[in-house]
Protein backbone atom coordinates (compact mmCIF):
# COMPACT_ATOMS: atom_id res chain seq x y z
CA UNK A 1 0.00 0.00 0.00
CA UNK A 2 2.95 2.37 1.24
CA UNK A 3 4.76 1.90 -2.24
CA UNK A 4 1.48 2.33 -4.15
CA UNK A 5 0.79 5.52 -2.33
CA UNK A 6 4.46 6.34 -3.03
CA UNK A 7 4.16 6.22 -7.15
CA UNK A 8 0.58 7.96 -6.91
CA UNK A 9 3.08 10.90 -5.25
CA UNK A 10 5.35 10.79 -7.81
CA UNK A 11 3.29 11.12 -10.47
CA UNK A 12 1.58 13.74 -8.73
CA UNK A 13 4.74 15.76 -8.50
CA UNK A 14 6.05 15.05 -11.82
CA UNK A 15 2.82 16.61 -13.11
CA UNK A 16 3.44 19.55 -11.89
CA UNK A 17 7.04 19.74 -12.48
CA UNK A 18 6.24 19.43 -16.43
CA UNK A 19 9.90 21.55 -17.00
CA UNK A 20 10.62 24.29 -19.74
CA UNK A 21 7.93 22.74 -21.86
CA UNK A 22 7.54 26.37 -23.58
CA UNK A 23 11.36 26.75 -24.24
CA UNK A 24 13.29 27.43 -27.37
CA UNK A 25 16.95 27.24 -27.95
CA UNK A 26 18.91 30.46 -28.19
CA UNK A 27 20.37 28.67 -31.72
CA UNK A 28 16.58 29.01 -32.45
CA UNK A 29 16.05 32.82 -32.05
CA UNK A 30 16.49 36.09 -33.64
CA UNK A 31 16.86 38.06 -30.76
CA UNK A 32 15.19 41.72 -31.51
CA UNK A 33 16.38 44.82 -29.55
CA UNK A 34 14.78 47.97 -31.67
CA UNK A 35 11.41 48.24 -33.23
CA UNK A 36 10.80 51.00 -36.15
CA UNK A 37 7.45 51.63 -37.28
CA UNK A 38 6.29 53.60 -40.36
CA UNK A 39 3.93 54.05 -42.68
CA UNK A 40 3.88 52.78 -46.05
CA UNK A 41 0.91 54.31 -47.73
CA UNK A 42 -1.85 52.09 -46.31
CA UNK A 43 0.18 49.59 -44.60
CA UNK A 44 2.76 49.44 -41.62
CA UNK A 45 6.43 49.05 -42.60
CA UNK A 46 8.44 47.47 -39.56
CA UNK A 47 11.62 47.28 -39.15
CA UNK A 48 13.47 45.38 -36.55
CA UNK A 49 16.88 45.24 -35.25
CA UNK A 50 18.07 41.87 -34.87
CA UNK A 51 21.47 40.90 -33.03
CA UNK A 52 24.43 39.29 -34.45
CA UNK A 53 25.16 36.25 -32.32
CA UNK A 54 29.16 35.85 -33.48
CA UNK A 55 29.81 39.19 -33.11
CA UNK A 56 27.97 39.55 -29.48
CA UNK A 57 29.53 36.26 -28.06
CA UNK A 58 32.74 35.78 -26.46
CA UNK A 59 36.04 37.11 -27.98
CA UNK A 60 36.11 36.09 -31.70
CA UNK A 61 35.21 39.30 -34.07
CA UNK A 62 34.54 39.14 -37.63
CA UNK A 63 34.29 42.07 -40.21
CA UNK A 64 30.30 42.04 -39.51
CA UNK A 65 28.45 44.04 -37.98
CA UNK A 66 27.28 43.80 -33.86
CA UNK A 67 23.43 43.92 -35.36
CA UNK A 68 21.52 43.86 -38.42
CA UNK A 69 18.14 44.93 -39.44
CA UNK A 70 15.05 43.95 -41.62
CA UNK A 71 12.33 45.60 -43.10
CA UNK A 72 8.80 44.49 -44.16
CA UNK A 73 5.63 45.60 -44.39
CA UNK A 74 1.62 44.61 -43.78
CA UNK A 75 -1.96 45.70 -42.74
CA UNK A 76 -1.37 44.96 -39.56
CA UNK A 77 1.88 45.24 -36.85
CA UNK A 78 1.65 41.79 -36.12
CA UNK A 79 1.58 41.11 -39.47
CA UNK A 80 4.55 42.85 -40.71
CA UNK A 81 6.10 41.17 -37.89
CA UNK A 82 5.31 37.48 -39.07
CA UNK A 83 6.16 38.26 -42.32
CA UNK A 84 9.64 39.24 -41.70
CA UNK A 85 9.89 35.29 -41.43
CA UNK A 86 10.44 35.48 -44.81
CA UNK A 87 13.53 37.45 -44.37
CA UNK A 88 15.17 36.18 -40.99
CA UNK A 89 16.74 32.76 -40.89
CA UNK A 90 15.16 32.69 -37.08
CA UNK A 91 11.65 33.66 -35.45
CA UNK A 92 12.37 36.57 -33.81
CA UNK A 93 12.38 37.11 -30.29
CA UNK A 94 10.71 40.51 -28.42
CA UNK A 95 11.52 39.94 -24.80
CA UNK A 96 14.75 41.99 -25.23
CA UNK A 97 13.63 45.52 -26.99
CA UNK A 98 14.82 48.11 -25.51
CA UNK A 99 13.27 50.73 -27.96
CA UNK A 100 10.59 51.16 -29.95
CA UNK A 101 10.98 54.40 -32.78
CA UNK A 102 7.91 55.81 -34.24
CA UNK A 103 8.36 57.28 -38.46
CA UNK A 104 7.32 61.16 -37.60
CA UNK A 105 4.53 60.33 -40.61
CA UNK A 106 3.38 57.42 -38.74
CA UNK A 107 2.73 59.04 -35.07
CA UNK A 108 0.71 62.03 -37.00
CA UNK A 109 -1.56 59.10 -38.08
CA UNK A 110 -2.15 57.71 -34.75
CA UNK A 111 0.07 55.07 -33.02
CA UNK A 112 -3.13 53.32 -30.80
CA UNK A 113 -3.09 50.36 -32.93
CA UNK A 114 0.49 49.61 -32.56
CA UNK A 115 -0.09 50.10 -28.72
CA UNK A 116 -2.75 47.82 -29.17
CA UNK A 117 -0.71 44.78 -30.00
CA UNK A 118 2.57 45.54 -27.71
CA UNK A 119 0.28 45.99 -25.02
CA UNK A 120 -0.54 42.08 -26.05
CA UNK A 121 1.82 40.66 -26.77
CA UNK A 122 2.96 38.00 -23.95
CA UNK A 123 6.62 38.08 -25.25
CA UNK A 124 7.22 41.49 -24.63
CA UNK A 125 8.01 43.64 -21.44
CA UNK A 126 7.04 46.88 -20.89
CA UNK A 127 10.64 47.98 -19.63
CA UNK A 128 11.45 49.60 -23.16
CA UNK A 129 11.38 53.59 -23.85
CA UNK A 130 9.33 55.34 -26.94
CA UNK A 131 10.46 57.65 -29.12
CA UNK A 132 10.01 59.70 -32.38
CA UNK A 133 12.08 59.71 -35.40
CA UNK A 134 11.59 63.76 -36.16
CA UNK A 135 12.14 64.45 -39.45
CA UNK A 136 12.76 61.06 -40.56
CA UNK A 137 11.09 57.24 -41.04
CA UNK A 138 11.81 54.73 -37.64
CA UNK A 139 13.73 52.52 -40.64
CA UNK A 140 16.28 55.24 -40.58
CA UNK A 141 17.19 55.67 -37.05
CA UNK A 142 16.99 51.66 -36.55
CA UNK A 143 19.98 51.57 -39.60
CA UNK A 144 22.02 53.66 -38.04
CA UNK A 145 24.83 52.19 -36.02
CA UNK A 146 26.99 54.10 -32.96
CA UNK A 147 30.10 54.46 -32.02
CA UNK A 148 31.11 52.90 -28.44
CA UNK A 149 27.56 50.76 -27.90
CA UNK A 150 28.16 47.93 -30.18
CA UNK A 151 24.40 47.31 -30.19
CA UNK A 152 22.92 50.94 -31.55
CA UNK A 153 19.55 50.38 -29.52
CA UNK A 154 21.48 49.56 -26.26
CA UNK A 155 22.92 53.58 -27.21
CA UNK A 156 19.37 54.76 -27.94
CA UNK A 157 18.16 53.18 -24.32
CA UNK A 158 20.73 54.62 -22.23
CA UNK A 159 20.70 58.35 -24.00
CA UNK A 160 17.56 58.81 -23.16
CA UNK A 161 18.15 57.86 -19.46
CA UNK A 162 21.31 60.13 -19.28
CA UNK A 163 19.87 62.99 -21.10
CA UNK A 164 16.89 63.04 -18.75
CA UNK A 165 19.12 62.55 -15.60
CA UNK A 166 21.80 65.34 -15.87
CA UNK A 167 20.20 67.45 -18.77
CA UNK A 168 16.30 67.63 -18.55
CA UNK A 169 14.94 68.46 -21.59
CA UNK A 170 14.09 64.57 -22.77
CA UNK A 171 11.70 62.24 -21.41
CA UNK A 172 11.61 58.38 -20.76
CA UNK A 173 8.27 56.61 -21.23
CA UNK A 174 7.76 53.62 -21.18
CA UNK A 175 4.34 51.31 -22.17
CA UNK A 176 2.91 52.02 -19.09
CA UNK A 177 3.28 55.78 -18.87
CA UNK A 178 2.12 56.03 -22.52
CA UNK A 179 -1.52 54.25 -22.71
CA UNK A 180 -1.91 55.98 -18.80
CA UNK A 181 -1.42 59.43 -20.48
CA UNK A 182 -3.40 58.51 -23.81
CA UNK A 183 -6.36 57.10 -22.22
CA UNK A 184 -6.93 60.06 -19.64
CA UNK A 185 -9.45 63.18 -19.91
CA UNK A 186 -6.94 65.45 -18.25
CA UNK A 187 -3.55 64.69 -19.73
CA UNK A 188 -2.27 63.99 -22.92
CA UNK A 189 1.58 61.92 -23.79
CA UNK A 190 4.67 63.18 -25.12
CA UNK A 191 7.98 61.36 -26.48
CA UNK A 192 11.51 62.49 -26.83
CA UNK A 193 12.31 62.99 -30.31
CA UNK A 194 15.43 61.10 -32.25
CA UNK A 195 17.49 63.54 -34.43
CA UNK A 196 19.91 62.38 -37.21
CA UNK A 197 23.00 64.05 -37.60
CA UNK A 198 25.56 64.19 -40.19
CA UNK A 199 25.44 61.87 -43.46
CA UNK A 200 21.95 60.12 -43.03
CA UNK A 201 23.71 57.33 -46.03
CA UNK A 202 26.62 56.56 -44.24
CA UNK A 203 25.37 56.10 -41.08
CA UNK A 204 24.72 52.19 -41.79
CA UNK A 205 28.04 51.48 -42.93
CA UNK A 206 30.87 49.43 -40.73
CA UNK A 207 32.65 52.92 -41.09
CA UNK A 208 30.78 54.82 -39.39
CA UNK A 209 31.47 53.50 -36.12
CA UNK A 210 35.59 53.05 -37.59
CA UNK A 211 35.95 56.75 -37.79
CA UNK A 212 36.30 59.62 -35.36
CA UNK A 213 34.05 61.64 -35.61
CA UNK A 214 31.45 59.18 -36.66
CA UNK A 215 29.87 60.38 -40.18
CA UNK A 216 26.03 59.83 -38.58
CA UNK A 217 25.01 60.34 -35.35
CA UNK A 218 21.41 59.94 -33.01
CA UNK A 219 20.85 62.86 -30.81
CA UNK A 220 17.64 62.62 -28.39
CA UNK A 221 16.44 66.08 -28.15
CA UNK A 222 13.08 67.87 -27.18
CA UNK A 223 9.79 66.55 -26.83
CA UNK A 224 6.70 65.62 -29.44
CA UNK A 225 3.23 66.25 -28.17
CA UNK A 226 0.34 64.15 -28.87
CA UNK A 227 -3.63 65.16 -28.67
CA UNK A 228 -5.03 61.56 -27.59
CA UNK A 229 -3.21 59.11 -30.11
CA UNK A 230 -1.57 61.74 -32.86
CA UNK A 231 1.41 63.53 -32.85
CA UNK A 232 0.40 67.37 -32.82
CA UNK A 233 3.75 69.56 -32.26
CA UNK A 234 7.15 69.76 -31.10
CA UNK A 235 8.08 71.08 -28.02
CA UNK A 236 12.46 72.63 -28.19
CA UNK A 237 14.57 72.13 -25.82
CA UNK A 238 14.22 75.02 -23.73
CA UNK A 239 10.50 74.40 -23.63
CA UNK A 240 10.78 70.63 -22.64
CA UNK A 241 12.88 71.68 -20.14
CA UNK A 242 9.97 73.70 -18.91
CA UNK A 243 7.59 70.59 -19.19
CA UNK A 244 9.87 68.45 -17.08
CA UNK A 245 9.89 71.11 -14.20
CA UNK A 246 6.24 71.50 -14.26
CA UNK A 247 5.93 67.82 -13.65
CA UNK A 248 8.66 67.29 -11.39
CA UNK A 249 10.67 65.22 -13.98
CA UNK A 250 14.25 67.32 -13.47
CA UNK A 251 17.21 65.25 -11.26
CA UNK A 252 20.12 67.18 -13.08
CA UNK A 253 20.10 70.02 -14.89
CA UNK A 254 22.04 73.69 -15.73
CA UNK A 255 20.65 76.72 -15.65
CA UNK A 256 22.16 80.33 -17.36
CA UNK A 257 21.78 83.69 -16.50
CA UNK A 258 23.62 86.88 -17.54
CA UNK A 259 26.20 88.81 -15.28
CA UNK A 260 28.11 91.68 -15.82
CA UNK A 261 28.62 93.29 -18.70
CA UNK A 262 28.59 89.95 -21.23
CA UNK A 263 29.24 87.22 -19.27
CA UNK A 264 27.28 84.37 -18.21
CA UNK A 265 26.67 82.87 -15.26
CA UNK A 266 25.58 78.99 -15.24
CA UNK A 267 24.82 76.60 -12.15
CA UNK A 268 24.44 72.90 -11.91
CA UNK A 269 21.31 72.84 -10.33
CA UNK A 270 20.57 69.77 -8.46
CA UNK A 271 17.30 68.82 -5.45
CA UNK A 272 15.16 69.84 -8.09
CA UNK A 273 11.36 69.43 -6.69
CA UNK A 274 8.03 70.59 -8.10
CA UNK A 275 4.80 70.71 -6.23
CA UNK A 276 1.28 71.22 -8.19
CA UNK A 277 -1.46 72.56 -6.37
CA UNK A 278 -4.81 72.16 -8.26
CA UNK A 279 -8.67 74.32 -7.13
CA UNK A 280 -11.52 75.29 -8.74
CA UNK A 281 -13.01 78.44 -7.30
CA UNK A 282 -16.77 79.30 -8.82
CA UNK A 283 -16.10 78.43 -12.62
CA UNK A 284 -12.34 79.30 -12.66
CA UNK A 285 -9.67 76.58 -12.27
CA UNK A 286 -6.32 77.24 -11.09
CA UNK A 287 -2.77 75.79 -10.91
CA UNK A 288 0.11 76.73 -8.83
CA UNK A 289 3.11 74.97 -9.58
CA UNK A 290 5.92 75.60 -6.99
CA UNK A 291 9.11 74.85 -8.29
CA UNK A 292 12.54 74.46 -6.23
CA UNK A 293 16.19 73.67 -6.52
CA UNK A 294 19.42 73.87 -4.77
CA UNK A 295 22.63 74.78 -7.33
CA UNK A 296 26.07 74.83 -6.77
CA UNK A 297 28.12 77.63 -9.00
CA UNK A 298 29.49 75.92 -11.98
CA UNK A 299 30.83 78.93 -13.99
CA UNK A 300 31.16 82.49 -13.74
CA UNK A 301 32.70 84.54 -16.79
CA UNK A 302 32.04 87.73 -15.23
CA UNK A 303 33.91 89.62 -12.94
CA UNK A 304 31.42 89.08 -9.76
CA UNK A 305 32.25 88.90 -6.02
CA UNK A 306 30.68 85.83 -5.04
CA UNK A 307 31.80 86.25 -1.30
CA UNK A 308 28.98 88.55 -0.97
CA UNK A 309 25.99 87.20 0.11
CA UNK A 310 23.92 90.19 -1.34
CA UNK A 311 25.68 88.57 -4.65
CA UNK A 312 24.55 85.38 -4.19
CA UNK A 313 21.29 86.29 -3.04
CA UNK A 314 20.60 88.71 -6.44
CA UNK A 315 21.37 85.72 -8.82
CA UNK A 316 19.15 83.37 -6.90
CA UNK A 317 16.27 85.45 -7.72
CA UNK A 318 17.68 85.75 -11.14
CA UNK A 319 18.03 82.02 -11.46
CA UNK A 320 14.44 81.60 -10.00
CA UNK A 321 12.94 83.96 -12.38
CA UNK A 322 14.40 82.55 -15.45
CA UNK A 323 12.85 79.25 -14.00
CA UNK A 324 9.30 80.61 -14.37
CA UNK A 325 10.20 82.16 -17.54
CA UNK A 326 11.25 78.76 -18.75
CA UNK A 327 7.92 77.15 -17.42
CA UNK A 328 5.46 79.98 -18.87
CA UNK A 329 7.16 79.10 -22.57
CA UNK A 330 6.45 75.54 -22.18
CA UNK A 331 2.51 75.92 -21.12
CA UNK A 332 2.17 78.76 -24.09
CA UNK A 333 3.45 76.06 -26.19
CA UNK A 334 1.30 73.52 -24.96
CA UNK A 335 -1.57 75.96 -25.01
CA UNK A 336 -0.56 76.02 -28.57
CA UNK A 337 -0.65 72.86 -29.53
CA UNK A 338 -4.16 72.18 -27.54
CA UNK A 339 -2.50 69.63 -25.50
CA UNK A 340 -2.66 69.60 -21.37
CA UNK A 341 0.71 67.20 -21.43
CA UNK A 342 1.06 68.35 -17.75
CA UNK A 343 -1.81 66.76 -16.16
CA UNK A 344 -3.25 69.73 -15.01
CA UNK A 345 -7.15 68.46 -15.21
CA UNK A 346 -6.10 65.18 -13.53
CA UNK A 347 -5.05 66.89 -11.28
CA UNK A 348 -8.35 68.91 -10.79
CA UNK A 349 -9.97 65.81 -10.99
CA UNK A 350 -8.48 64.67 -7.98
CA UNK A 351 -8.32 67.65 -6.16
CA UNK A 352 -12.35 68.00 -6.83
CA UNK A 353 -14.11 65.34 -9.05
CA UNK A 354 -17.69 66.99 -8.51
CA UNK A 355 -16.75 70.12 -10.15
CA UNK A 356 -14.41 68.39 -12.37
CA UNK A 357 -17.84 66.33 -13.92
CA UNK A 358 -18.74 69.93 -15.41
CA UNK A 359 -15.83 70.77 -17.03
CA UNK A 360 -14.52 67.16 -18.37
CA UNK A 361 -16.01 67.57 -21.72
CA UNK A 362 -14.88 70.92 -22.28
CA UNK A 363 -11.26 71.02 -20.60
CA UNK A 364 -9.07 70.76 -24.28
CA UNK A 365 -11.00 74.50 -24.33
CA UNK A 366 -10.73 75.45 -20.87
CA UNK A 367 -6.89 74.83 -20.85
CA UNK A 368 -6.26 76.96 -23.58
CA UNK A 369 -8.56 79.86 -22.79
CA UNK A 370 -9.41 79.92 -19.13
CA UNK A 371 -7.48 78.17 -16.76
CA UNK A 372 -5.42 80.57 -14.73
CA UNK A 373 -1.86 78.76 -13.76
CA UNK A 374 0.61 80.42 -10.76
CA UNK A 375 4.05 79.58 -11.04
CA UNK A 376 7.01 80.27 -8.08
CA UNK A 377 10.26 79.42 -8.28
CA UNK A 378 13.33 79.20 -5.55
CA UNK A 379 16.52 78.69 -6.28
CA UNK A 380 19.06 78.24 -3.70
CA UNK A 381 22.93 78.13 -4.39
CA UNK A 382 24.82 76.16 -1.85
CA UNK A 383 28.01 76.11 -3.11
CA UNK A 384 30.44 78.69 -5.16
CA UNK A 385 33.48 76.13 -5.79
CA UNK A 386 36.60 75.82 -4.07
CA UNK A 387 37.52 79.63 -6.12
CA UNK A 388 35.01 82.36 -4.55
CA UNK A 389 36.40 85.30 -6.58
CA UNK A 390 36.62 84.83 -10.26
CA UNK A 391 39.85 85.85 -11.88
CA UNK A 392 39.16 87.00 -15.03
CA UNK A 393 39.62 90.64 -13.87
CA UNK A 394 43.25 90.03 -12.94
CA UNK A 395 43.53 88.55 -16.68
CA UNK A 396 41.88 91.23 -18.13
CA UNK A 397 43.92 94.16 -15.92
CA UNK A 398 47.18 92.38 -17.03
CA UNK A 399 46.18 92.36 -20.83
CA UNK A 400 45.78 96.27 -20.52
CA UNK A 401 48.84 96.73 -18.51
CA UNK A 402 51.01 94.72 -21.69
Amino acid sequence: MLKKLQAIGLCMVLTILSGCWSSRELTDMAIATALGIDKEGDRIKVTVQVINPSENAGQSFTSRTAVTTFTTTGDTLFESLRRLTTLTPRKLYLSHIRIIIFGEEYAKQGIADSLDFISRDHEMRTDFHFAIARGYGAQDIVNILTPIEKIPANKIFSTLESSQDFWAPTKVVQLDELISSMTSKGKEAVLTELLILGDLNKGSNIENVQSVPSYTSIKSSGLGVFHNEKLVGWLDENESRGFNMITDNVHDTVGVVPCGNKGNLTIEAYKNSTEMKGSIRGDTPNITVNFTAEANLADISCTIDFTKQKTIKKYEEKLAEEAKNVMKDSLEKARDLEADIFGFGELLSKSNPKKWKKIEEEWANIFVNDLNVDFKADVNIRRTGTTTQPFLDNISKKKQEE
